[in-house]
């Protein structure tokens, strides 16, 4: 296992669940310094189109207190590339079913360029929050 000074991974990270601390615990084993982006409400609103339940503020909140995490970021843009020049990482990490995708292999091709690895890190299959949010809004419903 290659070991990292700096990486960095980023998600929406609402409704936190085990799939979530499964990929940052797994992130952590790789490199000294964790820092983890969070998404923007204002981001994730515009590539989603839809509002997080829980807002930017409280879930930065949540990641920064995760064991596994060294630092915690409010990120307003989905570009790896962007991020690089505000955290100053040496790996990305993403869950493996990203894999295969054509944004996935772009991104993985510009960092490299730039000395950055992808490492993609087992999905925690069964669990997702947009799965979740279908059941709360279900529930809502009755």
């Amino acid at each position: 296992m290659k070991k990292y000074k700096i990486g960095y991974t980023q998600g929406v990270y609402d409704m936190f669940h085990v799939g979530h601390l499964n990929l940052l615990n797994n992130a952590k084993k790789y490199c000294d310094i964790l820092v983890v982006g969070v998404n923007s409400d204002e981001l994730v609103q515009n590539y989603k189109n839809k509002t997080p339940i829980i807002n930017q503020d409280e879930r930065k909140y949540i990641v920064e207190n995760i064991k596994a995490v060294d630092e915690c970021i409010v990120a307003d843009t989905l570009s790896k590339t962007e991020m690089l020049k505000k955290v100053h990482f040496d790996v990305v990490f993403i869950g493996d079913d990203w894999k295969g995708s054509s944004r996935w292999a772009k991104t993985t091709k510009d960092l490299k360029q730039r000395g950055v690895d992808v490492v993609f890190l087992p999905h925690t299959d069964g669990i997702c929050s947009t799965d979740l949010r279908v059941v709360k809004d279900e529930k809502v419903d009755e």
